[in-house]
């Protein structure tokens, strides 16, 4: 054992392939990581997302157009999607609950800086600064993640972050009724309010995670594996996949409200009544994407995803169109249940993917299973930042699309021939049978038609 992991809630033995060890022992203690797991990451969610409702707040004294709006919430989704990659490494180096307690804390910055500086004549540099800081709250679910799946045996695994995930994604509907009320309350000059919340709630989430969660020394940062999973053609597929789903997810979370505003007039109070729908039920369903993804496989999944997901787009540019905010509800919320969906199928492909590659190799067993999750676990950090950055892509085609026509409605073209590129790329890949070819069964999981790159 190495210095620093002996004592301090440290495990030294975790198999979750063993079923004997699973039901004796590994099952209880995974699941009360999960619990602790998932409240960490969901206060992390609402201090990322903070700034989809603090710009409601920026009414006409603040002197911020809309572009200059989507393109702070857009900072602060950069920043999280970078700063997914060292929180995953993390894990390993420091230990799950030890990182969970550390980067909890670290949300105080962002929370109490937003306090600070949240009123009319603050500069707009300074509120993109205190924008980027809420980025750390991004990094909370590459950890989270990465902590989960080392827990859970792989037939566990799209139930287990699926869970972990969508708890994490109902920050993004929570912090946004909390603003919802506070501007039906109080008005929308009082931000701090909301912001002052959230730091009882750091701190709880904090001494919680500490009293509960365990470290897993077995868990170790891999850099052949990070370079393997680099040169592997799969990462980089499945980072493209996550860019539509969670990309989208967040991406819609953040400009939801923005959106309302500009587009359709909504005042502020209006815009929040409808902003936290949308996320709250895409956070729900993410579960039930691993889940089916569980039983049918991930693949078929994701692929019914981004078609359902362009057919909603095309309901959303004809409402546009029109000028309807009934139809247009509708179609973006079902953005948002669909993106659900398929950020759940996605993520369980990539253990299974990466354990049918060590099949196809030769392997069996257990050595099968340690090759998936290590391969996996390496992977997971990679794509959930490229994944976030499609956050970013949203916010950025919306604010080129409100300047040069004063419309969203050609951001979303953009978006629906995005989705047709993913419905290819997911049916090309993971489903179309060449012929001759095999299919190695893993969890209802098709064989990956590509190896390498």
């Amino acid at each position: 054992m190495a210095a620093g992991r002996t004592g301090g809630r440290w495990i030294e033995r975790w198999d979750p392939e063993d079923e004997v060890f699973w039901r004796d022992t590994g099952e209880r203690v995974a699941r009360r990581n999960l619990v602790y797991s998932v409240l960490s990451e969901h206060i992390g969610f609402s201090i990322w997302s903070i700034w989809s409702v603090m710009v409601l707040f920026m009414g006409p004294g603040y002197g911020i157009d809309p572009a200059g709006k989507f393109f702070l919430i857009g900072t602060a989704t950069l920043v999280g999607a970078f700063v997914r990659i060292p929180y995953t490494f993390a894990v390993a180096r420091f230990g799950g609950r030890n990182w969970t307690v550390f980067s909890a804390l670290l949300l105080l910055a962002p929370t109490t800086a937003a306090f600070l500086v949240m009123e009319p004549g603050t500069s707009y540099g300074t509120f993109l600064l205190v924008a980027a800081l809420t980025g750390v709250g991004g990094g909370n679910f590459a950890s989270s993640m990465t902590n989960i799946n080392a827990f859970f045996p792989l037939r566990k695994k799209g139930w287990a972050l699926g869970l972990n995930a969508g708890g994490g994604n109902i920050g993004v509907p929570v912090v946004q009724l909390a603003g919802l009320l506070v501007i039906g309350t109080a008005g929308a000059g009082h931000p701090r309010i909301l912001l002052g919340a959230y730091v009882p709630l750091v701190l709880l989430a904090a001494a919680l995670s500490w009293r509960n969660m365990d470290n897993l020394a077995p868990v170790r940062n891999d850099t052949g594996a990070v370079k393997e999973a680099l040169r592997e053609g799969h990462t980089w597929i499945m980072a493209f996949l996550y860019v539509g789903s969670f990309g989208s997810f967040i991406g819609y979370g953040f400009a939801f409200g923005l959106v309302l505003q500009t587009q359709f007039g909504r005042t502020p109070l209006q815009a929040a009544s409808f902003t936290f729908i949308g996320p709250l039920l895409g956070s729900l369903i993410r579960p039930v994407g691993g889940a089916l993804a569980d039983r049918f496989g991930g693949a078929r999944i994701t692929l019914g995803t981004f078609v359902a997901m362009a057919a909603a787009t095309g309901v959303v540019i004809l409402a546009a169109v029109r000028e309807s905010l009934p139809v247009f509800l509708v179609g973006f919320i079902a953005l948002f249940v669909l993106s659900g969906l398929g950020n759940g199928s996605t993520y369980k492909m990539i253990p299974g993917i990466f354990q049918n590659k060590a099949l196809a190799r030769g392997m069996s067993g257990e050595a099968a299973a340690a090759y998936g999750r290590r391969l996996s676990g390496a992977a997971m950090g990679l794509i959930g930042a490229v994944g976030a950055l499609g956050g970013l892509g949203i916010n950025l085609v919306f604010r080129e699309a409100f300047l040069a026509t004063g419309s969203g409605t050609r951001a979303f073209v953009t978006f629906l021939g995005f989705y047709a590129l993913c419905c290819a790329l997911t049916w090309a890949v993971y489903l179309r049978r060449t012929p001759g070819s095999t299919v190695v069964a893993s969890n209802a999981e098709a064989k990956p038609q590509l190896s390498t790159v």
